[in-house]
């Protein structure tokens, strides 16, 4: 499969970006609408009776297959209605992996940097060990590919044809925040009363994280895997307190300037070897 490199964007490119922006915030807005107004009385009701009625069945339907799921069912749409790729061509270039080693290594380096600041900061659940793995599995679809085929996939690169990269990460870890902010406002949220600022800051170190990712092994799965590795946290470990916490003490802090640090160093390594700017498209032909 060829990559096309493109030195500056199109009219198709263009017309790429703005369709996925627009499907992001129409989908948003249903799942707002149909979550957050309609149905979420169902939601609380079950959160404090347990019982399972046909409007948290719808709740927890939608949740499951439009909310999270949005920035894939973009792609999905501009691929199969604008582009017309097959759905077969556009999983062949999310799971498109060109350096296996070199992707396993510097996806797994980050997948530890997290494992390791859980153990040193983090305060267990409760919950049995084999839920880690077993979490991580189930979200690799429902949560690892579903989010980063839009995010990294086709947002992040098409930004970074248009403006520099840190300011292109900037923008969409600001898209990324903006779309989840819903979480705050829904009282059966596991984000409900946590700190935004927190969560922003956190939203703001994973995209510069995931982008380096992208950018040094052009594959899409390898940040859907990363994302996926750190919500898993979540199984096993207090995520909300681990994650979202503010100020937090100076060993968090100092461990998340690492962290982005990290991503910093292999954004500029992945620069030197790349001149030209690469063109990451869910819709490569060839």
């Amino acid at each position: 499969m060829k990559n096309v490199v493109a030195s500056k964007p199109n009219k198709t490119h263009l017309s790429r970006l703005w369709w996925y922006l627009l499907l992001i915030l129409i989908l948003s807005a249903f799942c707002y609408v149909t979550l957050d107004v309609w149905l979420l009385p169902y939601s609380i009701e079950h959160s404090k009776t347990g019982e399972m009625t046909a409007g948290y069945f719808l709740y927890a339907a939608i949740g499951l297959l439009f909310s999270t799921p949005t920035p894939f069912i973009a792609v999905l749409i501009i691929s199969l209605f604008i582009e017309k790729i097959s759905i077969r061509q556009m999983f062949r270039i999310i799971f498109r992996t060109e350096n296996k080693l070199k992707t396993i290594l510097i996806t797994g380096g980050f997948c530890l940097l997290a494992f390791v600041y859980a153990i040193l900061f983090g305060t267990p659940n409760g919950s049995p060990w084999y839920l880690f793995p077993v979490g991580f599995l189930i979200m690799i679809p429902f949560v690892g590919i579903a989010e980063e085929t839009g995010w990294r996939g086709l947002l992040q690169p098409e930004l970074d044809k248009r403006i520099p990269y840190p300011f292109s990460v900037l923008l969409t870890a600001a898209i990324w925040f903006v779309w989840h902010f819903p979480v705050f406002i829904d009282p059966t949220s596991h984000h409900y009363g946590d700190s935004i600022i927190g969560f922003g800051i956190t939203i703001f170190i994973w995209a510069f994280a995931l982008a380096a990712i992208y950018k040094s092994t052009k594959s899409v799965i390898a940040c859907a895997l990363y994302h996926t590795f750190i919500d898993a946290i979540g199984a096993v470990y207090d995520w909300n307190a681990l994650f979202d916490g503010f100020p937090g003490s100076v060993s968090t802090n100092i461990y998340r300037v690492i962290w982005l640090t990290a991503a910093l160093v292999l954004w500029i390594k992945a620069e030197k070897k790349e001149p030209r700017p690469y063109d990451g498209r869910l819709n490569n032909k060839g």
